[in-house]
């Protein structure tokens, strides 16, 4: 197969290659668009929430300037949606899930940053029951995507030690079209390591578990839904979570019909990568897998996969220090770094052929 050659259109990059068949002459064309995640690492306004416990985001806890500090944070969450993909599709994210983000608001200042008003973002959010008020959301550039409809699940979990209800995030989902193809993503943000892996591995299969009965009742419907589930797992591709509930597959030979394709666990096994390190040890904890109708590459009259990637620019990482390599987190030591996220954002492209 010959190299892949990109030319802009109205509002998408088609990419242009020769027929997968050696038989074939007719060059064919394809759309592409990238649907990613990105956890925003606590993007809070300045307002003190009485509901909840805002006080503890880190932004609350810094006293000069939060003002001109909460401006550049949105900046910098604002560059770097803009950058995911537009090297190869020539526009930001068709689609993308977030995590750590206090409420709508702060999705509504994001949208509206220079870089992204003319993408026209709408914006998808439910207040979650957690503590702090972390939330998920999903934000889609309304030309390309058309929701039809959207749903937040609670997670009833319980503390192994307490037996407390652990409030925490909601998982939502949303379906709709994409240039007129239905689509389904479940947003995630997977109980925290808190107390230890260990200890803490019951809330994130339970999460899990959620994750897969959601998936399940829409394979029920439809045995060739097209699904992505994507978020911070807070659990690597290989943890059972992952491996064992929602019994992911590394190789898309392996999957049968209503199989889940995680493209990010080679990634992590076979090549080290990451998302997010702690102590010297890269996890990869942000993922974005999908059910077998988009991983079948004998027609693409309808989008398929294309390829999956880590958003790991040099600007996002930790240039010195301890932590060089690592990436470069917005707040430390109870400050403001004007960094980014602690987290890489992780996409997927979409790719569609062009009827002549």
């Amino acid at each position: 197969m010959k190299p892949l050659h990109f030319s802009l259109a109205i509002i998408c990059f088609l990419m242009t290659f020769n027929s997968f068949s050696q038989e074939e002459k007719k060059e064919k064309r394809f759309k592409i668009h990238t649907v990613a995640f990105y956890n925003l690492e606590n993007l809070f306004d300045t307002i003190n929430d009485v509901t909840k416990f805002d006080e503890r985001s880190p932004i609350m806890e810094i006293k000069a300037d939060r003002a001109g500090i909460y401006k550049k944070k949105v900046n910098n969450m604002a560059r770097v949606i803009a950058d995911v993909g537009a090297g190869v599709t020539g526009n930001a994210p068709a689609i993308i899930g977030v995590c750590e983000i206090e409420n709508r608001q702060v999705l509504v200042d994001l949208v509206n940053h220079p870089l992204l008003l003319a993408k026209d973002y709408g914006i998808i959010h439910y207040e979650s029951p957690d503590v702090r008020g972390i939330d998920v959301a999903l934000l889609y550039q309304k030309k390309l995507f058309k929701p039809t409809t959207h749903h937040s699940f609670e997670l009833l979990i319980y503390d192994d030690v307490s037996r407390d209800q652990v409030m925490t995030r909601d998982q939502l989902l949303v379906s709709g079209e994409l240039d007129g193809d239905l689509i389904h993503l479940i947003v995630n943000h997977w109980p925290s390591r808190s107390g230890g892996e260990a200890r803490s591995r019951s809330k994130r299969v339970g999460a899990a578990k959620l994750n897969k009965r959601i998936i399940d009742s829409l394979q029920t419907k439809d045995p060739y839904a097209k699904i992505f589930t994507m978020g911070d797992l807070n659990d690597d591709p290989t943890n059972s979570s992952v491996k064992d509930v929602l019994k992911a597959e590394a190789n898309k030979e392996d999957l049968d019909l209503k199989g889940i394709y995680n493209p990010f666990e080679k990634m992590f096994t076979d090549k080290g990568y990451g998302t997010t390190a702690y102590r010297d040890a890269w996890s990869l904890f942000d993922q974005i897998m999908m059910t077998k109708p988009l991983v079948e590459t004998e027609d693409y009259t309808s989008y398929k996969f294309y390829k999956a990637g880590i958003y790991n620019k040099l600007y996002l990482t930790n240039k010195r220090g301890r932590y060089k390599g690592y990436p470069f987190r917005s707040f430390a030591d109870g400050g403001f770094t004007n960094g980014f996220s602690d987290h890489f954002p992780v996409y997927v492209y979409l790719i569609k052929q062009v009827e002549d």
